[in-house]
């Protein structure tokens, strides 16, 4: 359990001269990220920002995750003692940390070791240098648990390369490091067996100048491997299906698709699709589209929006079961509610984009971010 550890327990802090070390230390949980990590990494890079002696933060994972993602788990366990509120105040947290990395007036540099899942992307992929390595496993697997891309995600998979960034956000796609540094969420590749002497380099670094930071990486970087089976090198048909208006076509044409080829990624996305939450799939693409016309405020504001609604289930309380049949239970086999795309209309996807009606709510309050510097712009 996540009290079993003070915050400074869960977040290891180095110093060296001009650079501060973070380390995600709940690796027995994949580093998945409590509300104390949270409130921890917050306090952290606030205090950091108006440090003049801080140049630079470096944030890693302990163990064989950077971060497997947000502690759903423990916010459902909250909610379903009817506590939703807090689930909220969890959620409202964790984008305000996204946001102010996002805009962050100091480089991040986010060594991406091992997995990097949901909530690990938000801290990271915002962060000004993304560095994969061949142990990386980047995937927004939301839409499997009953959730949707959030933590900004639909900021950052909109600008992925075409249609990329649909096909990543709705299938749950596992992608390795190359996949990472060839679609932009990482900035470079580095074999994990230079990560010692990039990380000495670092800690000597006594600039924020990117361009700096961005030269001792590259001399550890290399230009990965595009495994053969990739679908990246697939875009033309990923293009193809995914910019389709709705889920259904996109399913259609995936599976129009399938039958004149027999790539193993077009019916692991066929069969993912089918698997997911039918209620998810049709808000995150709700979402990823309007995502590619906001910028990444304008994207937190409304998935916290988003995700009070899901935890509120007045529409679908599928994040409860996709909760219980994937990480308490662990048995698989969600039943969802609605059951199909064509039962989940238009109407019941608007509710998911509009303010809540309970008194006790608000909007998010995202911290004003006035007189930045020009690097300190979203990232992606």
């Amino acid at each position: 359990m996540a009290s079993a550890q003070s915050q400074e327990d869960q977040v290891l802090e180095e110093e060296t001269s001009f650079v501060r070390i973070l380390t995600l230390n709940r690796p027995r949980q994949l580093n998945a990220l409590s509300a104390q990590m949270i409130s921890r990494l917050l306090e952290l890079f606030q205090r950091y920002e108006t440090d003049s002696n801080v140049k630079l933060v470096v944030l890693k994972g302990k163990g064989r995750a950077f971060c497997a993602g947000g502690d759903v788990a423990a916010v459902v366990r909250g909610i379903n003692e009817g506590d939703w509120i807090s689930g909220a105040k969890f959620f409202s947290e964790e984008f305000i940390l996204n946001y102010l990395m996002a805009m962050y007036t100091k480089p991040q540099v986010s060594i991406l070791n091992g997995i990097v899942m949901g909530g690990g992307a938000g801290v990271s992929i915002h962060g000004r240098f993304r560095v994969a390595t061949e142990n990386s496993v980047f995937a927004m697997p939301e839409t499997a648990l009953g959730l949707f891309p959030d933590i900004g995600a639909s900021y950052f998979l909109s600008r992925l390369p075409g249609f990329f960034g649909e096909y990543v956000g709705l299938t749950g796609a596992r992608l390795d490091g190359a996949e990472m540094r060839a679609c932009g969420l990482a900035t470079h590749f580095v074999p994990s067996s230079r990560l010692a002497l990039l990380e000495e380099a670092l800690y000597k670094v006594n600039s924020s100048d990117p361009a700096v930071i961005s030269a001792v990486i590259d001399k550890f970087s290399v230009e990965p491997y595009l495994k053969d089976q990739s679908a990246y090198h697939w875009m033309d048909v990923i293009d193809k299906c995914f910019s389709r208006r709705t889920v259904e076509e996109i399913l259609s044409a995936l599976e129009s698709e399938s039958t004149n080829r027999a790539d193993a990624w077009i019916s692991d996305a066929i069969q993912s699709l089918k698997r997911a939450s039918p209620t998810s799939l049709k808000i995150s693409l709700r979402s990823i589209r309007e995502g590619r016309l906001q910028g990444v405020g304008q994207c937190l504001i409304r998935e916290y929006r988003m995700v009070c609604h899901v935890m509120m289930g007045e529409v679908s309380k599928d994040f409860f079961e996709g909760c219980r049949a994937i990480l308490l239970d662990k048995d698989k086999n969600p039943k969802w509610k609605p059951s199909k795309l064509e039962l989940v209309n238009d109407n019941m996807v608007d509710q998911y984009f509009s303010k809540i009606n309970d008194n006790r709510w608000e909007d998010i309050k995202l911290p004003a971010r006035s007189n930045l510097p020009a690097t300190a712009i979203a990232k992606l």
